[in-house]
């Protein structure tokens, strides 16, 4: 008998981390159910197709499009169903590889400024130019002295008549416009007999009224400005309402109604043929 380890002894120990720890999809699927989430309910909340979903839970990332995006939806799903997404993320960096190291910024280069050739003055456009110039100044100088006899002619001869038609103007004077008259108990006559007759007007302020026939119908009802007048016209009776009677005066089948109404005071009142007799 052999004293010491035997070789079975001697074997290395198996890596039991590595055994129990699971995958980043089946770590993903289990948090989801513990979770109480479908996989539906994750992919409406991450916006990650659900095909993709299944497919990280096999964990066959190829559905991904690249280690960019499946990291990418590691840390969506993750983050559904309450997980810490970094150590998933560095779990799949392992497995596959590892992160790829960042590429270097590539050195930026000055672009090379294209400099102008410096070039001295173009004389000869210069002397081109004052050429034009001074050629146009010397026709334009010729053709005005030729026409200036003309001009001054012709406006001479047309200043003439205007002067003496400007000298001997007529002398006018507005005459100023005469006053409408006020009715007055001449238009009595003026008014037809037949029918009753209504002006209402506002001298003294504005005043909103309505005017009805015997009928009903509404002949006007809304706001008299002052200085407005109204006329109504009916075969049997106008019904009246002032607003402020104060401001209103009214002449009734041609002659004025002399009633005194109450400034701010509002008025009912019935005109027929026979009047003015308010009533």
């Amino acid at each position: 008998m052999s004293i010491g380890n035997s070789p079975e002894d001697e074997r290395p120990f198996p890596d039991e981390s590595q055994e129990a720890r699971i995958s980043v999809g089946r770590a993903l699927k289990q948090a989801r159910i513990a979770a109480g989430l479908t996989a539906d309910d994750v992919s409406s909340a991450t916006r990650v197709r659900l095909a993709i979903v299944h497919a990280i839970e096999a964990d066959d990332f190829g559905p991904c499009g690249g280690a960019v995006y499946a990291r990418g939806h590691i840390r969506n799903l993750a983050r559904a169903v309450h997980l810490d997404p970094e150590p998933l993320v560095a779990q799949y960096d392992a497995e596959h590889g590892g992160r790829p190291a960042p590429t270097p910024a590539a050195p930026l280069f000055e672009a090379e400024r294209i400099r102008p050739e410096r070039r001295g003055p173009n004389w000869t456009a210069a002397m081109v130019a004052a050429i034009v110039v001074v050629i146009g100044f010397v026709g334009f100088t010729a053709v005005k002295g030729s026409g200036g006899g003309s001009d001054s002619k012709s406006l001479a001869e047309s200043s003439t008549p205007a002067t003496s038609k400007a000298a001997s103007p007529a002398p006018t004077k507005d005459k100023p416009a005469d006053p409408a008259p006020e009715p007055t108990d001449s238009a009595i006559a003026a008014a037809p007999q037949d029918k009753v007759t209504v002006q209402v007007s506002a001298p003294n302020g504005r005043s909103w009224i309505s005017a009805k026939d015997h009928n009903g119908r509404m002949l006007f009802d809304g706001l008299l400005d002052k200085g407005q007048s109204k006329t109504f016209q009916d075969s049997t009776k106008i019904n009246l309402i002032l607003g402020d009677a104060g401001a209103i005066e009214l002449y009734v089948n041609g002659k004025k109604i002399e009633d005194s109404f109450r400034p701010g005071a509002v008025e009912r009142l019935t005109y027929t043929k026979g009047d003015p007799v308010a009533g």
